[in-house]
């Protein structure tokens, strides 16, 4: 969650393992199109390929109605939903439309364990018990939720999910039909934190989640995120990017590498 400022892993459906809103963006052989949420303001993106496969990306609160008309809109075939982190600002409504459109929720095995306990994995220290922190939401997400009209008690654990691994700087090709993603480590925010990849450096996208934001990064305060483990992401993951990379954060207006290697202050050597 953010603003701007021992089983083995199982691979998504379609996707082997061994592969080597707003107005609609080509780029080559996939159109993205943005669904922001009412929510602390996700940026919920819809990938689809050509032929019609697409995959949803971070369902915040208050996207299905607008992500499901898209769908139908635009003739596509959903394949899955995923999520460049487990924080409940970018999963609340990925239950509904899993169930919607019958279709898996993918993420990185090491933040699969949030979907289970949303709350009390955003809580130092908090009891857990039913839901674990559910009933002792506050603060600026509570206050969020009630805003959009939704409640803690609302959320709902998604029944059908599939992970993916994939270490610090390493990529993964994550395949639905004739839809291609490379899903890239880049633990700190939290421990699976992922970037994906879509397309090629200067005509593609990095969807890139709560690790970059224009101008700024994702916070390292909450339970999972480590300061350390940033730093490196940083350094090793983002700073050696190809400048030629756009960048669509989890939050906020759309940025390039090449800007954020200039002059975001957080990526100053």
């Amino acid at each position: 969650m953010d603003r701007p400022r021992g089983n083995p892993p199982t691979p998504p459906s379609d996707a082997p393992s061994d592969e080597p809103g707003a107005e609609p963006r080509d780029v080559p052989a996939v159109t993205v199109r943005v669904v922001v949420a009412p929510v602390f303001g996700t940026n919920c993106t819809v990938l689809s390929a050509p032929g019609g496969d697409c995959v949803v990306v971070d369902a915040g609160a208050g996207v299905v109605d607008a992500v499901v008309a898209l769908v139908e809109s635009a003739g596509l075939v959903p394949r899955a939903v995923l999520a460049t982190h487990g924080h409940v600002d970018h999963t609340w409504d990925a239950a509904a439309l899993a169930d919607r459109f019958d279709v898996p929720v993918v993420l990185h095995a090491a933040d699969a364990y949030r979907l289970a306990d949303p709350f009390g994995s955003l809580e130092h220290g908090s009891p857990t018990g039913d839901r674990g922190a559910r009933s002792l939401v506050s603060g600026p997400l509570g206050a969020a939720l009630a805003a959009a009209g939704a409640r803690p008690e609302d959320y709902r654990e998604p029944t059908r999910v599939e992970t993916f691994d994939v270490a610090a700087g390493e990529e993964r090709v994550l395949r639905w039909g004739d839809l291609v993603l490379r899903a890239v480590g880049a633990p700190g925010h939290t421990e699976g934190s992922t970037l994906y990849l879509v397309g090629e450096p200067g005509t593609g996208i990095v969807l890139s989640g709560d690790v970059l934001f224009a101008g700024s990064v994702g916070r390292t305060d909450l339970p999972g995120g480590d300061g350390a483990t940033m730093a490196r992401t940083l350094r090793d993951v983002v700073g050696r990017l190809d400048p030629a990379w756009d960048v669509l954060p989890g939050h906020g207006p759309a940025t390039a590498v090449a800007r954020e290697l200039a002059t975001n202050p957080f990526l100053a050597a």
